[in-house]
């Protein structure tokens, strides 16, 4: 999820809007890839184009969201996709994914068992698991008041940080954290705590600097608000330009979760889908590629090759009994309670 906004971002190996793919096409043709902003390694476009001949197109989206609504509104041309689990439950029970042929992904064999069949792709048809990662409260000690509680979701709540505030501007995540705060499942699907979250929101709202997305890294780097929420592979980011930034773990719960590499159904190139994908499965592109974005990764290999500081930090892989007690992952919600999750979303906006 994860993930700083690029409209488009470019690398030498020639990412060209999607509009133009039929031109400039490697000697194997090229491969169009949908994926968060700032959440990839642009540099290994070159390797993978060298090893391939394909070369990559790239676009970013900034929500699952955003990227389930492009996608369901008829829009064509991607062939790699990397959404959330919740979002890929979604998709498949829409019929918008194609299965994959692991025989041309021999090296999903490095990624972790525990990720392997997961709830959202139960038989494991659909995704392969590109990065994964926690949710939690940013925050600038220098603007909070000494000795401010800061692990738990009631600080954003606080009256005291009126206009300095950020929260998701996304309905999944937003409403989520409501329902922590009021000690509801993320999952539930009683309409009575749904709406109960977002009377909480109704009242947050005067408090708040805006709902945001990626535009929370320059809010945040830049000490132009307190307090946001985001994820823990972004803190890391967002803590190399402003080392005074802190991460917290609210104690009610929070989310982990996991996203995966997919090929959407329609995808004009399904044979270099599967080469980027089994490329990015790749030791040596996958070392590149979590230690660019900060984010943890599922694959053993590179596991092994990480500082022990990095592997042994609690929140970038959580062991067993952090994950049972203080996280909980998105499900794919009935599609009644998807139109009340809209419908509630906006509540709030027109309140």
């Amino acid at each position: 999820m994860k993930k700083k906004l690029i409209a488009w971002s470019l690398s030498a190996a020639s990412l060209l809007s999607l509009a133009a793919c039929g031109s400039g096409e490697g000697e194997n043709g090229v491969v169009n890839v949908y994926n968060w902003g700032e959440y990839i390694d642009t540099s290994i476009f070159d390797d993978f184009t060298a090893q391939t001949g394909i070369k990559v197109n790239y676009q970013t989206y900034d929500s699952n969201e955003a990227l389930y609504g492009k996608l369901a509104g008829g829009a064509t041309g991607y062939d790699v996709i990397i959404p959330s689990d919740y979002m890929i439950a979604q998709m498949i029970e829409e019929d918008m994914l194609e299965p994959l042929d692991f025989g041309s992904i021999p090296n999903f064999s490095d990624i972790d068992p525990v990720l392997k069949n997961p709830e959202y792709d139960p038989e494991n048809l659909y995704s392969v698991p590109y990065m994964f990662g926690i949710l939690g409260i940013i925050y600038n000690p220098k603007m909070v008041k000494e000795g401010e509680d800061m692990e738990t979701w009631n600080v954003l709540w606080n009256e005291s940080y009126k206009n300095d505030i950020l929260m998701f501007d996304n309905s999944r995540d937003t409403i989520g954290i409501a329902l922590k705060k009021l000690g509801y499942s993320y999952n539930t699907t009683d309409p009575a705590q749904i709406s109960a979250a977002v009377d909480e929101l109704v009242a947050q709202k005067p408090l708040l600097q805006g709902y945001v997305m990626d535009d929370i890294f320059e809010k945040l780097e830049g000490e132009n608000a307190a307090i946001g929420v985001y994820y823990y592979g972004d803190y890391l980011t967002m803590a190399d330009n402003n080392p005074d930034l802190k991460f917290a773990l609210p104690r009610e719960g929070t989310n982990r979760y996991v996203d995966a590499m997919c090929i959407p159904k329609g995808s004009e190139n399904k044979e270099n889908a599967h080469a980027f994908i089994n490329f990015m499965c790749s030791a040596e592109a996958g070392q590149a590629n979590c230690e660019r974005i900060r984010y943890s990764t599922p694959l053993l290999s590179v596991r092994k090759k990480l500082d022990e500081s990095v592997v042994n930090n609690p929140f970038a892989y959580p062991d067993p009994t952090f994950m049972a007690e203080q996280c909980e992952t998105f499900s794919c919600l009935p599609a009644e309670i998807r139109t009340l999750y809209n419908d509630e979303w906006v509540r709030l906006m027109n309140s």
